[in-house]
């Protein structure tokens, strides 16, 4: 059995939002963080920072962002799983709610959003979708 941990992470990122949460803490990794990233690149996310715990263990602390008391992140979807992947190339890439979001895609030239891999000219595994 397996563990989807970007799964956990977007989740976690849902249900922090509904709740009103201001940050969430998660165990660090280099996909979560480029995923954090793009989040904070496209505006989503407030900022995001590497800490180290008591236990001296990585996190991943992300400042969700609030505009008018409403989140800034309206859904954000998981499209590839460990049971299936999904994996787009550059002539089938669709935008996401008519360009209002963004896909994150992971690429052989890192994390990056679906505009990012047009410009490059790459495909890759489609992670979520955010809005």
């Amino acid at each position: 059995m397996s563990i989807d941990v970007l799964g956990n992470f977007l989740t976690s990122i849902r249900n922090a939002l509904l709740v009103g949460k201001r940050r969430i803490v998660v165990f660090y990794s280099r996909e979560k963080f480029g995923i954090a990233q793009v989040l904070k690149n496209e505006g989503f996310i407030r900022e995001f920072e590497k800490i180290e715990d008591e236990d001296g263990k990585l996190c991943l602390v992300v400042h969700l962002k609030y505009v008018d008391g409403q989140p800034a992140i309206n859904e954000i979807k998981r499209v590839s799983k460990p049971s299936r992947r999904c994996y787009e190339g550059i002539r089938s890439m669709t935008s996401v709610i008519g360009g209002l979001g963004v896909s994150i895609l992971n690429t052989n030239k890192g994390i990056i959003t679906d505009r990012q891999a047009r410009q490059l000219s790459v495909g890759g595994e489609v992670i979520c979708h955010v809005w």
